[in-house]
């Protein structure tokens, strides 16, 4: 039986450095005579319609699909599978992604998947959970708040800005676009306007509602 693969997982949020890491692991594995193969979602056109680029001007030649299932079919096209399959932007493709890496990682090859993990709002982006829960390995990223531009790099949110203002919660989740319409948000500064009050999902949960006592942090010192 065949050795399998592995699948890797680059997150964080915007501007700190997914697509540079990704285009460094492919272009290690180049070094080391791996044959490797780069996709990216057709959506994406904010730096190039066929090039994985980071926000600070590094390129690397991809594929351009627009969906999952597109990825077997460019693949089938190479002699034999490439030891290296890297997809940027893994947030922006179907829930078929996560099959297809798997499918990839029976046959022995290494996946390698960058994007965002979470939305503008703070919630969960498409198909990374998922990716994430299968992954071996996960590198989690972080940038610079752009706000309180505090030096230990903390932050892990998406600010989407309108107009000078952030978006509000019922704004189209998929919206593409660099500096001008995103910032790197620490979880202080990041801001939603319209968000549900989190308190008021979970007040059943954590608020015994007969007693309208805090029943789940009931502690027994004798316990342990």
């Amino acid at each position: 039986m065949p050795a399998k693969g592995s699948l890797s997982v680059i997150c964080g949020p915007m501007f700190s450095g997914k697509s540079r890491e990704l285009i460094r692991v492919v272009h290690i594995a180049e070094i080391a005579g791996q044959r490797t193969a780069l996709f990216k979602p057709r959506i994406d056109t904010r730096y190039s319609h066929t090039d994985i680029a980071s926000h600070d001007g590094i390129r690397k030649q991809a594929q351009s699909v627009d969906t999952a299932r597109e990825i077997l079919p460019v693949l089938a096209r190479h002699t034999s599978l490439p030891e290296v399959i890297a997809i940027d932007e893994g947030q922006f493709f179907d829930r078929g992604i996560t099959a297809v890496c798997l499918w990839l990682v029976d046959r022995g090859r290494r996946v390698v998947v960058a994007g965002l993990d979470r939305n503008f709002r703070g919630e969960p982006f498409g198909s990374m959970p998922e990716l994430l829960a299968c992954a071996d390995e996960v590198v989690k990223l972080r940038a610079v708040c752009m706000r309180c531009k505090d030096p230990r790099v903390t932050a892990v949110l998406p600010q989407r800005m309108i107009d000078g203002r952030p978006a509000p919660y019922d704004s189209p989740e998929v919206m593409v676009g660099g500096a001008d319409f995103y910032e790197a948000r620490c979880l202080d500064c990041h801001e939603v306007p319209g968000k549900p009050d989190i308190s008021t999902l979970v007040q059943g949960v954590l608020v015994d509602e007969p007693n309208h006592s805090f029943a789940p942090w009931t502690v027994n010192p004798g316990a342990g």
